[in-house]
């Protein structure tokens, strides 16, 4: 019979990784904010008024995929906190698609992953 869990010891393994990518992605996070919020301004206020026009059309463009990769970070960091809270629940791993636990491997470079590869090839299917 396939297990069903992992281990305590496996699951503080996975704590750790998840800790440690978890406090990137936050510093990552607030580093967005903070272009989002013009704290890193480096603008360009006393140049010419033709260029400033080009550089506020270019500047909404970045904001706008600053915001979009600021987004994408906030739904990682939420993975990784859910990561956490099964961690604490003995359930992380587990896959919610198969009910088999999903491979270490997997997790050490997807460490929020809920869906074994082979749900998720199904789910493609």
């Amino acid at each position: 019979m396939a297990e069903t869990r992992f281990s305590d010891k496996d699951l503080k393994e996975f704590e750790k990784l998840i800790n440690v990518k978890l406090e990137q992605a936050r510093a990552d996070y607030d580093q967005l904010k903070k272009s989002l919020s013009y704290e890193d301004d480096n603008r360009t206020e006393d140049t010419a008024r033709t260029f400033k026009m080009m550089e506020d059309g270019s500047d909404t463009m970045g904001r706008e995929e600053t915001a979009q990769l600021a987004a994408r970070q906030q739904k990682f960091i939420m993975g990784l906190e859910n990561a956490l809270l099964r961690i604490r629940n003995k359930t992380y791993g587990v896959c919610r698609v198969t009910g088999k636990l999903i491979a270490k491997e997997r997790l050490r470079l997807v460490p929020h992953a809920t869906m074994s590869i082979e749900a998720k090839n199904q789910q493609q299917g």
